[in-house]
């Protein structure tokens, strides 16, 4: 009797400790700051190797395209006073322009530059202003209310089919 208790504790215990350490490591390698380029610049720490993620405005001009490899994009992001050269590889999305606000996901290397694995874009603020203007978001139907009324209105409407 006392045997299949230890056996049970032991296992028990071996069971709650696989899941702690399993959810401590999803943890630790999922989490990360966030910062903006003022924020992340006015450190005194080092984060160098870090992963975090870094939210700015695609400085005007900065964008540069190796032409041998299109995918590999070169660009600054600022706020403020503050600017961040950033490398990214990668497909970039439809709204990355001059100006645009980006958020990047990566390292900040020795050398100063931002090493970016992720690159997201934000709708466009003039969006938002159109929406409170009354004016319709792209995408949307107008007269969107036709649109859901069901068009059958019994069952009986529906074709019948015999085998």
């Amino acid at each position: 009797m006392k045997q299949k208790k230890v056996k049970f504790i032991v296992g028990s215990f071996l069971i709650v400790s696989a899941i702690g350490y399993l959810i401590t490591m999803g943890i630790s390698n999922t989490s990360q700051y966030f910062f903006t380029v003022d924020e992340l610049l006015s450190q005194n720490a080092s984060y160098a190797g870090t992963g975090m993620k870094v939210k700015g405005n695609v400085v005007n001009g900065s964008i540069q395209r190796d032409p041998d490899d299109y995918l590999n994009v070169r660009f600054s992001i600022e706020e403020k006073d503050a600017s961040l050269k950033v490398a990214y590889q990668g497909v970039t999305p439809d709204m990355f322009i001059d100006g645009g606000e980006v958020v990047v996901e990566g390292t900040l290397g020795k050398d100063g530059i931002f090493h970016a694995n992720t690159l997201l874009t934000s709708c466009p603020s003039k969006y938002e202003a159109e929406k409170e203007a009354g004016k319709m978001h792209p995408g949307k139907f107008p007269n969107s209310e036709k649109y859901r009324e069901p068009g059958l209105k019994k069952v009986e409407a529906l074709p019948k089919t015999t085998i």
